[in-house]
């Protein structure tokens, strides 16, 4: 069983390091689902932690839908990331109508080279997901994240079970949204996952005032939390195995 942690800050990479977690997916910008990383958070990183660090490519918040220019933006950055040495980057890119997008896609994992390819939420918007985990696991693409198409992975859980079941292990379909220790093992139990992504935020303390009209707390990323689920997992695990 592994799991992943959306981290949004050094804090939050060095928690998930701290509390056992397998692999970090380096973001910035949860509250508008995630953006890319400034370089030195990701040198930083890299610098900091020994486990998988794959980062998220997403150059604006709102839809997957990409300009000429944004994908060669997407393209730079997943260039830099290689360069810098991440163990993989986490990317999407749709057509108006929801299907991949498979040009740009191909010159994502053109720049890529040898890294891992993880395909992010982006499939929870395609209109027929499994034909698209099929094109994604032809393209090479080491796993999927997603929700089963809805607010939450626990609420997707009958989707992502046919996911699962599709993928054939040709392809890991990680189950990601809404996860807490609370619902993970039924969630592994519902779907036959064994990957799992979650970004078990807390608010910081509130020790300063920010801008007028916005928090001083920022989220970050919780080490207890992170072991509770990493337990619960090994417990799911250990049930199977006997």
């Amino acid at each position: 069983m592994t799991l992943e942690i959306c981290a949004a800050n050094l804090d939050s990479a060095l928690a998930a390091q701290q509390a056992g977690a397998h692999r970090i997916e380096l973001c910035s910008a949860l509250s508008v689902g995630g953006l890319t990383p400034s370089p030195g958070l990701l040198q930083e990183t890299l610098h900091r932690v020994s486990m998988p660090v794959h980062v998220l490519i997403r150059p604006r918040e709102g839809h997957f839908v990409y300009s000429e220019a944004e994908t060669e933006l997407m393209c730079a950055d997943v260039a830099f990331c290689k360069e810098r040495g991440a163990a993989g980057v986490v990317v999407g890119a749709l057509l108006p109508g929801g299907d991949l997008d498979l040009r740009a896609l191909e010159r994502l994992k053109m720049a890529a080279g040898p890294l891992a390819l993880t395909f992010h939420r982006a499939i929870d918007v395609c209109p027929r997901p499994l034909e698209a985990l099929e094109a994604l696991a032809a393209l090479g693409f080491t796993r999927v994240l997603s929700s089963g198409g809805a607010p939450t992975a626990w609420e997707g859980r009958a989707r992502l079970q046919e996911m699962v079941s599709a993928a054939g292990g040709r392809i890991t379909v990680m189950p990601g949204g809404g996860i807490m220790p609370a619902n993970i093992g039924a969630l592994a139990r519902h779907t036959g996952a064994t990957t799992f992504h979650m970004s078990a935020q807390k608010r910081t303390p509130l020790a300063y005032s920010g801008l007028p009209g916005m928090p001083g707390d920022y989220a970050v990323s919780d080490e207890w939390t992170i072991r509770q689920a990493l337990l619960v997992l090994l417990d799911h695990q250990n049930k199977l195995m006997a």
